[in-house]
């Protein structure tokens, strides 16, 4: 097997995942309401039950336990729909106490400790995005535009960091990424979110790249943040439910990222990202 094809020797499932996947995703997006909620609420409920997998404590009987944070993000997703997000994020961390209770009452402090603020993180983050679908205007194009980048991103990473290769980004935390790799996301991504800003909705293509940078730089780091976490508790994926990608988390911790500084810089401005006037 010659060096590039053992550089790209997962490309072929990560291109048949995404295959599959793709126009599923795309077209609850495209719909939004119930169908667009139900599958934000599946990816919760998966990223939740990998992120409490990852992180609870060694030998601990949690299998009772994992429900009630996975019903902690899942309810969130389902109680901030149509555009009420406070009730969602308040239900979240409701259930979040709730859950950290049983851990602290069964002696799982470590669990307790890693298991709130990663739930909370990955609950928020999908509330997030759906909101940002359903805020006029423009709000589908937000969300596709988020998924864009943060594919571009992905995309970018990947084939800038195998084929320049060169210095490492993080060696101790994620001892494949380079700062090639990290060049060539930011730079898809930019053409990709600002191209898609003035071709769809014919806006400030300028600012629109420039915030599709930021996305793709926490896109990055949420994915380091993630891979930080494994190496902490000695896992190599959270999962492996996707092909090519293993786990939810694997697949989606740069998605979660870039949709929170999104939504921040929203709620900063009081408006959408595609106006700028």
């Amino acid at each position: 097997m010659t060096a590039v094809s053992t550089r790209f020797a997962d490309l072929g499932p990560r291109l048949i995942t995404a295959l599959v996947l793709g126009p599923i995703a795309l077209g609850c997006l495209y719909l939004g309401g119930f169908a667009m909620s139900l599958m934000v609420c599946v990816l919760a409920t998966l990223l939740a039950r990998e992120w409490r997998a990852v992180t609870a404590h060694a030998g601990a009987n949690i299998q009772g336990q994992d429900g009630t944070y996975m019903m902690a993000a899942a309810l969130g997703v389902l109680l901030g729909r149509d555009g009420v997000p406070g009730i969602g994020i308040a239900a979240l961390i409701l259930i979040i106490a709730v859950a950290v209770s049983i851990d602290l009452m069964h002696g799982r402090r470590r669990a307790a400790l890693w298991g709130a603020p990663g739930i909370l993180l990955i609950g928020t983050g999908c509330i997030a995005f759906q909101w940002l679908r359903e805020t006029d205007p423009y709000g589908p194009a937000a969300a596709f535009w988020i998924v864009l980048v943060v594919v571009a991103t992905d995309v970018g990473g990947y084939f800038a960091g195998r084929l320049i290769g060169g210095p490492k980004l993080w060696p101790k935390v994620s001892p494949k990424k380079t700062w090639a790799g990290l060049g060539g996301a930011v730079l898809l991504a930019v053409l990709a979110g600002g191209l898609f800003s003035r071709w769809t909705t014919g806006t400030f293509f300028l600012e629109v790249a420039t915030v599709s940078a930021a996305a793709a730089v926490l896109a990055q780091l949420g994915d380091m943040g993630e891979s930080a976490v494994k190496r902490h508790f000695g896992v190599k994926d959270s999962g492996s439910i996707f092909p090519g990608h293993g786990g939810a988390m694997d697949r989606f911790d740069g998605l979660i990222a870039a949709t929170l500084v999104v939504a921040l810089i929203t709620l900063w401005r009081g408006q959408t990202v595609f106006i700028w006037s």
